[in-house]
């Protein structure tokens, strides 16, 4: 009788422990050192700038900070309640990348603002962002500050926009704002091409999620296939399909790559970042993509 005690109370604790298992599929990517992080800084842009080279008093092209830099701390990381918090100022454009590149994936992270702000962008709302499936060398874009890959926006009242870094491009079901030539996602209209050399190339999250300045902000990004999702606070604001990349005239897969946190001229803070295999989009996210 004791025996078979014995056995029924294992049972009941292995049901238990199995029932309730730790959800260790969460890889933290925030550590104090950003071991998991490389980093790359290009200039402190001033006001005026158009997307050419930085050149000094005498006409001569600026060499870009480089990688591996961190000048003027821009990107530092603290330990708060047993947690790390990566402060980047945004006193110089840039970003830091994974070491590695990431498919197929749930990433969330927690974000919210400081109060510094910086040229050329002191009359512009706070600015920073998420770039995944990246890939190549940074500085290939407008600023000349990050790799090529989609982009989450993360800015004041624009957060969950995507914009194009590079020659990315996407799908997505969108319509013209009535008040502007933009384009607002619309999980019902028409597929619209933006980006890769398609004469669209940016397009509004469906509603304004974020929470008060000062409160952090819950993001989520995920990823299968050629789809993604960009979710804030819970709602989803974006939904793409067909990411691609233009490449001498051809359109390429882009579905894999690593993730960049962007240094965009305004002070930001990210915690809790934590990423996972998935495999599959989640079924109540299905809708978006029929």
């Amino acid at each position: 009788m004791k025996s078979l005690v014995l056995f029924s109370l294992s049972a009941l604790l292995f049901s238990i422990s199995t029932s309730f298992k730790p959800d260790d599929a969460w890889e933290n990517l925030l550590d104090k050192n950003l071991s998991k992080w490389s980093m790359y800084q290009s200039y402190r842009h001033k006001n005026g700038y158009s997307g050419k080279m930085p050149t000094d008093e005498q006409g001569q092209p600026i060499k870009p900070i480089g990688y591996g830099k961190n000048e003027a701390n821009v990107f530092t990381v603290k330990i708060e309640d047993g947690q790390p918090i990566l402060h980047i100022s945004g006193e110089i454009y840039g970003c830091i990348f994974t070491k590695q590149d990431f498919e197929n994936y749930h990433l969330t992270a927690q974000v919210k603002w400081g109060t510094k702000k910086w040229e050329p962008r002191l009359n512009e709302p706070m600015d920073s962002g998420i770039l995944y499936h990246s890939q190549g060398e940074a500085g290939v874009d407008y600023f000349r500050s990050w790799l090529l890959g989609q982009e989450f926006q993360i800015m004041e009242n624009g957060t969950g926009d995507w914009w194009p870094i590079a020659s990315a491009g996407v799908s997505v079901h969108a319509e013209k704002r009535k008040d502007s030539t933009n384009y607002i996602f619309n999980p019902k209209a028409p597929l619209v091409k933006m980006g890769a050399g398609a004469p669209d190339y940016y397009c509004q999250r469906n509603s304004n999620s974020e929470k008060p300045y000062g409160e952090w902000n819950q993001l989520e990004l995920i990823c299968f296939g050629d789809k993604s999702l960009h979710i804030v606070n819970g709602k989803v604001v974006m939904a793409l399909s067909n990411l691609v990349y233009n490449e001498t005239g051809q359109l390429k897969p882009l579905s894999k790559g690593k993730i960049q946190l962007q240094s965009e001229a305004g002070e930001v803070y990210f915690k809790d970042v934590k990423i996972r295999p998935i495999t599959g989009i989640p079924e109540k996210y299905s809708q978006y993509f029929k």
